[in-house]
C-alpha cells in the first residue's frame, strides 16, 4: 500500500519547522522515519504534510558527563550505541539499544524519535522512565522540559502538543552502588519483544536499599514498579518471589496475537528474577564487591 497524499517542507532551521507545525495541525516529524514511514505505507497515519527535521543543525550531538547523556533528536541509534561515555555514565542505555530491531533500523532511527513515538513495546521509552529521564521539547513558547513520569499519557501517545519538537533526551548517570541489567524475551531477535525488563539496584555492601524494575511489551505504557520493599534488602529466591509478585500485582498484561496475557505474566515473573539479580550482581562488581 501506498501513504495518502502529503505536502513535504524540509526547513533549515528550528524556527522554520515550528512556523511549519504551526500552520498544519495535522502535520508529523519526520527524523528518522522508522516509525512513522511504515505507518504512512500502512495508511495508519495520514498527515497533510510532512516536516522533515533532518537539515536542522546542532541536533545530532551525543554528549556525557558526571550528570548523564543527554542525546539531540537526530543522533541515530547506532551513534549512541557505539559511544563509549556513554556506556560508562549510563551503561543501562547501550545494553537497551541492542536489543532495538536490527542494525539497519538503528543505523537511520533516532533514539529521541523512538521515545515520542511512545510505542509500549519499544525499549527505550521504557528506560528512559525507569531511569527518571527526560525530553527537552521546543515550541511556539519556549523550550521546556517533560519528565519522563509525564510523557506518556496512552497508547503511542505522548504528552507533547502539536506544534512542538522533541529536541533532546536526557538519561541520568549511574549513581554509586548503583547496577543495571536489561534481558527481553523476542520470538526472533529483532523483533518486538513479548515480555522486556531492566532493573536499576543500588547496594549497601550485600544489602539492597534501592531496586526498580521497568517493563515493556506488557502495558499499555512503558511500566515501573518499585520492588524495594518486597525484596526487603535481598537477593535470594524468597526475596525474588515476592519481588515478581508484587510487580504482577502493578502490571496488567494483555492478550494480542504475539502472547497470551498469561504467558506474559510469566514472562515477566521469570525475568523480574533474573534482572533483579543481574542488576544486583553488577552493582556488587562496581562496588568492587563479589556475591
Amino acid at each position: 500500500m501506498k501513504p495518502a497524499p502529503f505536502d513535504y517542507v524540509r526547513p533549515g532551521t528550528l524556527e522554520e519547522a515550528l512556523q511549519a507545525l504551526a500552520g498544519h495541525p495535522e502535520a508529523k516529524i519526520l527524523a528518522g522515519g522508522q516509525s512513522l514511514v511504515p505507518l504512512l505505507s500502512m495508511r495508519l497515519a495520514a498527515p497533510a504534510v510532512l516536516v522533515d527535521i533532518n537539515d536542522l543543525p546542532d541536533l545530532d550531538h551525543v554528549r556525557a558527563d558526571a550528570d548523564g547523556v543527554r542525546i539531540g533528536a537526530l543522533a541515530r541509534h547506532a551513534e549512541v550505541l557505539k559511544d563509549a561515555e556513554v556506556a560508562r555514565v549510563q551503561p543501562l542505555v547501550p545494553l537497551a539499544l541492542a536489543n532495538v530491531a536490527h542494525p539497519t533500523i538503528r543505523n537511520r532511527g533516532t533514539t529521541v524519535g523512538s521515545l515520542v513515538h511512545a510505542d509500549a513495546a519499544a525499549e527505550m521509552p521504557m528506560v528512559l522512565r525507569l531511569l527518571d529521564g527526560s525530553v527537552d521539547v521546543a515550541g511556539p513558547g519556549g523550550r521546556r522540559t517533560i519528565p519522563a513520569a509525564e510523557l506518556y499519557v496512552g497508547p503511542l501517545e505522548s504528552s507533547l502538543h502539536h506544534d512542538e519538537i522533541a529536541v533532546e533526551a536526557f538519561f541520568p548517570a549511574l549513581g554509586a552502588g548503583s547496577g543495571v541489567a536489561f534481558e527481553e524475551i523476542a520470538r526472533r531477535h529483532g523483533d518486538y519483544a513479548m515480555c522486556g525488563v531492566a532493573a536499576v539496584v543500588t547496594v549497601e555492601g550485600d544489602r539492597v536499599v534501592s531496586a526498580k524494575a521497568g517493563y515493556l511489551s506488557v502495558s499499555d505504557i512503558p511500566a515501573v514498579v518499585d520492588l524495594t520493599e518486597a525484596l526487603d534488602g535481598s537477593v535470594d529466591a524468597t526475596a525474588l518471589a515476592a519481588a515478581a509478585a508484587a510487580a504482577l500485582e502493578e502490571l496488567d498484561p494483555e492478550t494480542d496475537i504475539h502472547a497470551t496475557a498469561d504467558y506474559r505474566a510469566h514472562l515477566a515473573t521469570v525475568l523480574t528474577a533474573r534482572v533483579v539479580t543481574a542488576a544486583y550482581d553488577d552493582a556488587r562488581t562496581r562496588a568492587g564487591g563479589s556475591r
